[in-house]
């Protein structure tokens, strides 16, 4: 959504440039009063195109903060030299931890708690959120919530070292009545 705004206000501001720039070729005696170009364009076009690009960012981000609700799934997700480790609820609701990928229930909100073993990583899923950083000592937290079931890929995106381009990892979105039977402990792929 907030791309087709921006791209909205940017052909809006290609019109008004060409529009500008034909007004310029025109004789002197048919410009406009100075009272049109300072109002009217200058600050008016402004604020409405300014105004509309902070209430859609603001739209955005307020989509994207972690609330209180009673069907959220509450995961762990941490990052060490150059592996991601989850800890996550499986058919049962017992917690099990897989290496590398992470089951979430599609049309649901999850919440990730990010942290970090050892330097400072980044949890990134473009399809599904913004990035968060994972940070030694201190937990994160990040709402990602995925439209439908599929598999969805993430990596970090904060160099943390040699090997940090190959620190991929998984999200998978299974359908909420159909969940996955997750391995255990070192069956964890």
């Amino acid at each position: 959504m907030l791309w087709w705004i921006m791209l909205a206000g940017a052909t809006a501001l290609t019109v008004l440039v060409l529009a500008l720039v034909t007004i310029g070729f025109r004789s002197p005696a048919r410009q406009p009063a100075e009272r049109f170009w300072t109002h009217g364009m200058g600050v008016g076009f402004t604020l409405v195109i300014l105004a509309a690009l902070v209430g859609a960012g603001l739209w955005t981000g307020e989509r994207l903060l972690p609330r209180q609700s009673v069907d959220v799934v509450r995961v762990e997700a941490v990052a060490r030299q150059w592996e991601w480790r989850f800890r996550q609820p499986d058919a049962t609701g017992a917690m099990v931890e897989t290496v590398g990928r992470l089951h979430i229930p599609a049309g649901r909100p999850v919440d990730v708690v990010i942290t970090s073993d050892d330097v400072i990583h980044s949890f990134w899923v473009p399809q599904l959120a913004g990035k968060m950083d994972a940070i030694p000592g201190r937990a994160n937290l990040l709402r990602l919530e995925a439209g439908q079931p599929g598999l969805y890929h993430g990596l970090s995106a904060e160099f943390s070292g040699t090997g940090y381009a190959g620190m991929r990892f998984e999200v998978l979105a299974y359908p909420p009545d159909d969940p996955p039977i997750l391995p255990k402990g070192d069956d964890a792929p």
